[in-house]
């Protein structure tokens, strides 16, 4: 009885029903709890409220970050993350805000953490390059040094001196001084 009921199940089913399918899926119906600014939506992990824009433009940057291994990941996700600079473990990129960007962003948003670059001291001009750095919230800030040229190159210089001066310890003596004052503290 159950070899007839197996045969006849392999007879009529369809074998199209036994693959299984990396097609497109209704968006809509499966990511309902996104936020919706300027008919934009957002999908914030877990009540990330700073990863909403807090003004009406949209950020011109994104910060991404892996967050998760590619270990057992198809080949295509890898190649998206490769392409990106994002292979390698904690890697972080920074990418433009650009409809190609991200529709390669939504096929491995499961594997990175996307934040949009704020400039909340005004965007950078290209002499403030040197001075700016990305904090790991997203905010972009320039900081510039506070000493004037005369002060730094006095210290340049300075430094210049000591190196070149024979008074000074190279490292062996160092090394040998700390032993002997390990061994003999008193």
């Amino acid at each position: 009885m159950f070899k007839s009921v197996l045969s006849v199940c392999a007879n009529h089913c369809k074998p199209s029903l036994l693959v299984r399918n990396y097609g497109k899926h209704n968006k809509k119906f499966l990511y309902k709890d996104g936020v919706k600014v300027n008919n934009i939506f957002y999908y914030p992990r877990e009540n990330d409220a700073h990863a909403l824009p807090e003004t009406g433009e949209p950020s011109k940057l994104f910060r991404v970050r892996r967050i998760k291994p590619v270990k057992g990941c198809p080949h295509w996700e890898k190649r998206i993350l490769r392409d990106l600079g994002l292979y390698e473990s904690n890697a972080v990129a920074v990418v433009k805000n650009i409809p190609e960007n991200n529709a390669r962003l939504w096929k491995v948003k499961h594997l990175i953490e996307v934040l949009p670059i704020r400039f909340p001291h005004g965007e950078p001009t290209e002499a403030d390059v040197n001075y700016t750095f990305l904090k790991e919230n997203g905010d972009c800030v320039v900081v510039k040094d506070i000493t004037s040229r005369a002060v730094r190159d006095d210290r340049l210089e300075s430094a210049v001196q000591f190196t070149k001066t024979e008074e000074r310890m190279d490292g062996e003596t160092l090394r040998k001084d700390s032993r002997l004052k390990w061994l003999n503290p008193w």
